[in-house]
């Protein structure tokens, strides 16, 4: 990590997305920044808004409706020197250019034996909520994560987001950044100018003993709150965001498993085949003598996303469910258990299920 400058200044998430694409993009004249919509007044949620007024609008170039073109397009402008981010609204957008990430971005150093780099940054957005539906509210992060060459990122916090994004540019290898949209509303303390925020995780959240948790994307922030709420009642958990799914780096977990002897795994996807499940699976090849309960992992269920306020309630984890899985995997007191139960109700308050919760607005 290098950040040339602290302070206490805060901004949102997706601003930080944004100043991170632009300062590594007017540090190097090689980035180029495609996508459908790329200057509209929206500019992906605004992530891209003014890039063009600093850089010159000759580097933002607006591609047309068709995702499998736009990719193909941009690993060929990779190969041959430039830096191309590219940005698709919805995650399930790149399942149209599926094909040329897996076949084109991910093998093209391989199969030229070292001769060609494809250094492209693809940005995915997970949609939730305003009752986005089964074709628009889905989390692959596991499906993309299974390619070998691909890099895949999943930054939640604002400081994380803006040195993660830099470093995506810079890297000399495809980078798939998959941001849930309602992460970009959160707020932290960003430093100014140009920095690097090294393309590893997972990161420590809370210190503690009772058990290990590891979270992804916006489920670090329901993590979050159940263990601040349990540690009101005298539990503490080692929480971590995992950050990077792939290359996959699980040291720091390991080691955590084998003081705390239990592991939790909250994942954004689906819990079959997701992330948690490939942990699960490492700490139990590598830890298993120091278990003392089975691992457990939260996910979404196996059906697709509803678009009704009435079904989705019981489809994400939240804090409540994480609560309700900690009590169980640890035993604890029922009292414990109610008391956090009672605490996140109360704060919750009547707030609809699909809108994001203002307690996880930050600053982080």
């Amino acid at each position: 990590m290098n950040r040339v400058l602290t302070n206490e200044r805060v901004i949102s998430t997706g601003e930080a997305i944004r100043e991170g694409l632009e300062e590594a993009a007017a540090d190097d004249p090689d980035v180029i920044f495609l996508a459908e919509g790329v200057e509209d007044p929206n500019a992906v949620y605004g992530t891209l808004k003014g890039i063009g007024q600093r850089i010159g609008s000759h580097r933002m170039i607006e591609m047309p409706l068709s995702e499998n073109a736009l990719c193909g397009v941009a690993i060929g402008a990779a190969m041959a020197g430039k830096r191309p981010v590219i940005s698709f609204h919805r995650v399930e957008f790149a399942l149209l250019a599926m094909e040329q990430m897996v076949n084109n971005a991910a093998k093209a150093h391989y199969v030229s034996n070292g001769q060609h780099r494809v250094p492209l940054v693809m940005r995915l957005v997970v949609g939730r909520g305003w009752g986005q539906g089964p074709a628009h509210s889905q989390s692959f992060e596991t499906m993309f994560a299974s390619v070998p060459g691909l890099k895949v990122v999943m930054p939640v916090f604002a400081a994380d987001a803006k040195g993660m994004m830099a470093a995506a540019v810079r890297d000399n290898n495809p980078v798939i950044s998959i941001e849930s949209r309602w992460a970009h509303y959160l707020h932290g303390h960003v430093p100014e100018g140009l920095y690097v925020e090294a393309l590893d995780g997972p990161r420590r959240l809370r210190e503690g003993q009772a058990a290990t948790v590891v979270a992804t994307s916006y489920m670090t922030l329901e993590a979050m709150r159940a263990a601040d709420t349990l540690q009101q009642q005298g539990v503490s958990v080692d929480l971590f965001d995992l950050r990077l799914l792939r290359p996959l780096r699980l040291e720091a977990i390991r080691e955590s498993v084998r003081r705390t002897g239990r592991l939790l795994t909250v994942d954004t996807g689906f819990r079959l085949y997701g992330a948690g499940a490939e942990i699960a699976a490492d700490i139990t090849e590598h830890c298993f003598a120091a278990l003392k309960a089975a691992p457990r992992r939260l996910g979404l269920p196996d059906h697709p996303t509803p678009s009704s306020r009435g079904l989705v309630v019981n489809y994400y984890p939240d804090a409540l469910r994480i609560v309700e899985a900690l009590a169980g995997l640890l035993d604890l007191p029922a009292e414990v258990e109610t008391n956090a139960r009672q605490a996140l109700i109360a704060a919750r308050g009547d707030l609809p299920v699909d809108v994001p919760d203002q307690y996880f607005r930050g600053p982080f």
